[in-house]
């Protein structure tokens, strides 16, 4: 039976998810159950294309980039893949009639990222709209099952969210991202120079994305409200945790939030949650 094959393929990214990211793994634990699978496939799918422009140095990546590209147009029309990631996120994108145009844009910027680009104020923009907000937008669908007007209303908000998240990630790993991959994200800034001034205009921009995400994440339902506060409390910790760390060793190191450290916010977020804190 097929139900077999795609009982392994959820479990495939959900493996995939826990041994990527320990934030993200944490947060969707908190969601109601039966909005975990469809999230873990929406991860799965997005790690499998980020891996392929980051990590498989000494490979075509513009080629496989292609194929997967391909074989996941293919895999939500025909309703099934070999590929175990891109079947488990086709019945995600099926179920939850997520739209098409959101996982053009997204590939779209994982196309971006194969080349050594100088990302100007548009390119900046168009990066995160395709590597982050669309993310954000396709687990929103998730999230409100098919209620068109709650997902209106929500989108600008879960927007906000997934850049927040995506400029923590450009800040935490601008070293790694400069010297190895050879990319600069934010526009207008030398790496080479990067100073004080630079990092506090970055942080200006990314405390007004948490800043309006926090107000859609209290109007979630409260299936999914209390997964998306405690991933939102994590990359808030960790920008706190860049704000005190001067500019030249942000250059030198990447800054982490131990796992301690993760488990401490989870029961402090689950508290606020209860409580009706938030």
């Amino acid at each position: 039976m097929k139900s077999r094959f795609d009982d392994v393929s959820l479990q495939c990214s959900k493996l995939t998810t826990r041994a990527y990211s320990t934030s993200f793994s944490l947060g969707i634990y908190f969601l109601n159950k039966k909005l975990r699978n469809p999230i873990y496939s929406i991860y799965g799918f997005v790690r499998f294309a980020d891996e392929i422009v980051d990590s498989f140095e000494g490979f075509n990546k513009k080629y496989l980039l292609e194929k997967f590209k391909a074989e996941t147009y293919e895999a939500i029309e025909n309703k099934i893949s070999l590929n175990p990631i891109l079947n488990s996120f086709q019945q995600t994108v099926n179920h939850f009639q997520i739209n098409l145009d959101l996982i053009e844009t997204f590939l779209r910027s994982m196309e971006m990222d194969l080349e050594k680009t100088n990302y100007t104020n548009e390119k900046y923009e168009q990066y995160i709209l395709g590597s982050a907000e669309v993310v954000g937008l396709m687990c929103l669908h998730v999230f409100t099952n098919g209620d068109k007007k709650n997902y209106e209303e929500l989108k600008p908000f879960a927007m906000k969210l997934g850049a927040a998240f995506q400029k923590v990630n450009f800040v935490r790993d601008i070293k790694a991202d400069y010297q190895i991959l050879g990319r600069t994200y934010f526009p207008n800034i030398d790496i080479k120079t990067f100073s004080a001034n630079d990092k506090y205009n970055i942080e200006k921009e990314i405390e007004s994305d948490f800043k309006e995400a926090l107000i859609g994440i209290k109007k979630l339902p409260s299936s999914s409200q209390g997964g998306v506060y405690l991933a939102y409390v994590y990359y808030n910790s960790l920008f706190k945790k860049i704000k005190r760390v001067p500019a030249q060793k942000i250059m030198n190191e990447r800054i982490r939030i131990s796992n301690g450290k993760k488990i401490g916010l989870m029961i402090n977020s689950l508290f606020q949650y209860k409580l009706n804190l938030l």
